[in-house]
């Protein structure tokens, strides 16, 4: 049987950490059970550097938000992405592709316009948060 692998963005992500009865957590935790949550270096970068913004503070403490992370990280499957890949407006948004592309993910979960726009890219499914849940 193949396995799912799942390109979370950065945006879901901290959404599921700082909300844990939100649909983006109710996304990874399936995400997870279903098959293989994909991560990359720039996007543990990311995500540790936006996770640690004092204005999340008042929506969940830095330890529980460090605690996600850290346990996301653990389930994540590491990906070195060795593509370049120049196709998203917003060009901060690429590391997403790459690491689907590299990684040969089967979605990508994000609730962004500059990436739901290019769905499908090189066949890889881009949907929102409540479409994946509701799959």
């Amino acid at each position: 049987m193949m396995s799912n692998f799942y390109v979370f963005d950065t945006n879901v992500i901290v959404s599921a950490a700082i909300f844990p009865q939100s649909i983006p957590r109710m996304s990874i935790d399936k995400a997870f059970i279903q098959g293989t949550v994909l991560i990359s270096d720039s996007i543990e970068e990311e995500l540790t550097e936006v996770l640690q913004r004092k204005k999340f503070d008042r929506y969940a403490s830095f330890e529980l938000r460090y605690d996600f992370l850290e346990n996301f990280l653990l389930e994540a499957l590491f990906i070195y992405v060795d593509q370049n890949i120049q196709a998203c407006r917003d060009t901060k948004d690429n590391k997403f592709l790459e690491l689907a592309v590299c990684g040969k993910a089967t979605v990508i979960i994000s609730g962004d316009q500059d990436l739901l726009v290019l769905n499908p890219f090189r066949g890889i499914a881009i949907i929102t948060p409540q479409d994946f849940f509701n799959f």
